[in-house]
């Protein structure tokens, strides 16, 4: 079986060394995600709504580099600094999985790399023969 490692380009994958995906035969995990942009800035400061999205989109992507998508998605984790954000964070999750519906999990955590990161978020996929 063949192992296929996907990079998002962040410069820290290297340094702590880690990929943003891995796929395993029909497994893809997608190791967690915080909301940064493009240009390394986080993205919706004070909004976990807005940076859930950020985190999903970025899975998104590397869901896609592994040949699977979100109805491929079986396992889901969130992570948040205030469980109170629950709701803001559990709607854009619904947004991007509302369809594929994965086992999900949701934490409240002290505190992530960033201070002003309220969300991270990783996701495990499985592809099925016709998905292949």
């Amino acid at each position: 079986m063949t192992k296929k490692r996907i990079s998002s380009g962040a410069e820290w994958e290297s340094v702590v060394g880690y990929s943003r995906a891995v796929r395993v035969g029909p497994h893809v995990h997608v190791a967690g995600t915080t909301a940064v942009g493009d240009d390394g800035e986080l993205v919706g400061k004070g909004d976990a709504y807005l940076q859930a999205k950020r985190c999903l989109e970025i899975i998104g992507a590397a869901l896609e580099a592994a040949g699977a998508g979100f109805d491929d998605v079986v396992r889901t984790r969130m992570y948040v600094t205030d469980v109170n954000d629950w709701e803001a964070v559990g709607r854009a999750h619904g947004e991007a999985f509302g369809t594929a519906r994965p086992a999900s999990t949701l934490v409240e955590v002290s505190g992530l790399i960033n201070p002003d990161m309220l969300v991270e978020i990783e996701a495990e996929a499985y592809i099925t023969q016709e998905n292949a």
